[in-house]
Parts: C-alpha cells; structure tokens; sequence
C-alpha cells in the first residue's frame, strides 16, 4: 500500500475480476493486494497461524497444498463472484482453515483432530462470513472470496486425504510372530501344496 501511495497505481486493478479475461491475473495476485493496513494487518496474523498448522503438521503436503489452494479459491472466485474488484487473503484463510479442519476429521488422528479444533475456536465465528447474509455481513466484504477459499480447502482435504500424516495402526503386525506362524505352516504342508488338518479323537 505504501507503493500504491508513491506511485498512485491502482493496485485493486490486481485483483480478481470475475468472468473476465482481464480479472484472470488477480488468480495469481489478489491474495497479495488490500485494502488498507487494518485488512492487511488482520489477515497477516491469520496467514501466520494458520500456515505455521500447515507447515507443522503437514509438512510433507504443505508446499504442494498451499498452491493449490491459492489456485483453488481464486479460480472459484472467478467463477460465481458478483462484478466487482475482489482482493485480499481471506480467500486462502478460509482455504486453510477448511483444509486443517477436514484434514483432521477425515484422519481420526487426536493430534490432527486437536489442531482440528484449534481451528473451529479460533475462527468458527467467521463461519457466516460466506454467505450474503445482510445482517451479518458488510457488502463491501467479499464472502464469495470466503466461499470459494472454503471449497478449495475441503477439496484439498479430499484429494490428499490418503497422504501425509496418518493414524497410527494400533495393532501392529509382529514379525517375528508371522515368520514363525509360516513357519508352522511349511511344516503342514503336504506334497502338493495343501494344507494338511489332523484329525484327533
């Protein structure tokens, strides 16, 4: 913004402008343009926490995740937005928040779950921000960029659902108890391959 004020450029022009080609680029750069330094200030803390979960808890996905849902959450923006400039980062805190959420529910894993939770207090009250409810929401607030950042964030989930850090098997197999049941078996196999049962009276 300091540049935006030196240099009196319309930096909102960064942003996402849905259903037109020149609106493709704000894909890529609207998370990085804001209004003034209260938007900017806000959702930096929120960009800290919730990528230091990222990062901390997923990091063998984070770098690929985090991308994704950059892409994810401008592109849907793009897509059902209302005609208007939509910038700022609130599109990918929604898409991390809902990651971690559904990351940790779909894992069953209590450490994954805990940061789960830790997500719902910190911001489950802003739950309602994606949806145009006029008396909760400010017009000037973009809830479709919420929106579309929750979706690309649960879509994540989803796709990486199976990968990175999961739960724990609780009954792990021991091997030295598996070699010595085939053993065992060696011993009762007949000639042809078959299994041999004894019948005792």
């Amino acid at each position: 913004m300091g540049i935006e004020w030196s240099f009196d450029f319309e930096w909102y022009r960064l942003g996402i402008f849905p259903r037109r080609e020149s609106g493709l680029l704000g894909i890529l750069t609207s998370p990085l343009v804001h209004l003034n330094f209260k938007h900017l200030y806000s959702n930096t803390i929120s960009l800290f926490v919730l990528n230091w979960c990222l990062f901390y808890f997923y990091k063998d996905l984070a770098y690929l995740v985090f991308p994704l849902i950059w892409i994810f959450s401008g592109l849907i923006t793009w897509c059902i937005a209302r005609e208007s400039w939509h910038i700022g980062a609130s599109g990918l805190i929604y898409g991390l928040s809902f990651f971690l959420f559904f990351s940790g529910v779909f894992r069953k894993y209590i450490p994954l779950l805990a940061t789960s939770m830790l997500v719902v207090f910190l911001y489950g009250s802003t739950l309602w921000n994606m949806f145009p409810i006029s008396e909760w929401i400010d017009s000037s607030v973009s809830w479709e960029g919420h929106l579309a950042g929750a979706i690309g964030g649960i879509i994540c989930a989803v796709i990486f659902r199976k990968y990175g850090p999961q739960k724990p098997d609780p009954f792990p197999e021991d091997e030295s108890e598996s070699n010595e049941i085939n053993e065992n078996d060696e011993e009762n196999r007949g000639n042809d391959g078959y299994n041999i049962s004894g019948c005792y009276t």
